[in-house]
């Protein structure tokens, strides 16, 4: 099976600010046989800032779904002692446990498969072979729904608000002009202020399947965004080797 790879990267104190859509803490449960799988999901996961938790077989999983009532479950189908789709359909039928939001991943790409499992309560569903950029970009925006993100809400981040109703930026009160580019790198790292984002982190956000582009271009937007920044700039902040974050200014 083919297997893509990702970068870790480290992650910083987040900053205060008005908002912050999702915890840098968010437990996400990953449920697979294959402990290679469970590696590589692991490893794209955490560098995105979340906690991982694992569990090889279905028994396992619906037990640590129970106990440590995860954010997400990245849920394989094909397991050992209970599948996948009986984990789902158990949690599902369990009127104590939160709203856990689930995501299956598996090899079957027949869309009845998928369709049986929407039917037994899925948020999403992704086959193998799959991206890891892709996996996290699907967690986050399954959190999306869960925290009730808004599109019309403003982001203030220090001198920065961010106004994603109006696709405006501002600066001190003052407007910028952005690209939709440099829009959305700006609000995708204000999403999560303080937490490090690999540059394929944001190349998979923003750019999405865009093949013509490279992790490198990410860092010339970056620079350009700071330009129009001026004196806010300083909020973006380089972390070399891993990627790129953003944080209020020293006082």
């Amino acid at each position: 099976m083919k297997r893509s790879t990702t970068n870790s990267l480290g992650t910083d104190r987040a900053s205060q600010a008005t908002r912050q859509p999702v915890n840098p803490g968010e437990t996400v449960l990953v449920v697979d046989d294959e402990v290679d799988i469970l590696r590589l999901v692991s490893m794209a996961l955490r560098a995105a800032g979340f906690n991982v938790v694992t569990a090889e077989d279905g028994a396992a999983a619906l037990e640590k779904a129970q106990t440590l009532r995860p954010a997400v479950i990245v849920l394989d189908l094909m397991l050992p002692s209970l599948s996948g789709l009986e984990v789902c359909k158990l949690l599902r039928s369990n009127s104590q446990l939160p709203e856990i939001k689930i995501i299956m991943l598996t090899a079957k790409h027949e869309e009845v498969d998928r369709l049986v499992g929407f039917e037994l309560g899925a948020d999403d569903y992704v086959t193998k072979p799959f991206s890891p950029r892709e996996l996290v970009h699907r967690v986050k925006s399954v959190l999306r729904r869960v925290h009730g993100w808004k599109e019309h809400e403003v982001v203030s981040l220090g001198p920065i608000k961010i106004d994603h109703g109006r696709c405006c930026v501002y600066v001190n009160d003052t407007p910028i002009s952005l690209t939709p580019k440099e829009f959305k790198l700006l609000a995708i790292l204000a999403e999560r202020p303080g937490v490090v984002q690999s540059r394929d982190t944001l190349l998979c956000e923003v750019w999405g399947d865009e093949d013509a582009i490279d992790s490198r271009s990410v860092d010339t937007y970056l620079k350009r965004l700071r330009t129009k920044l001026g004196s806010a700039a300083e909020c973006v902040k380089t972390v070399h080797g891993f990627g790129y974050r953003i944080s209020l200014p020293e006082v």
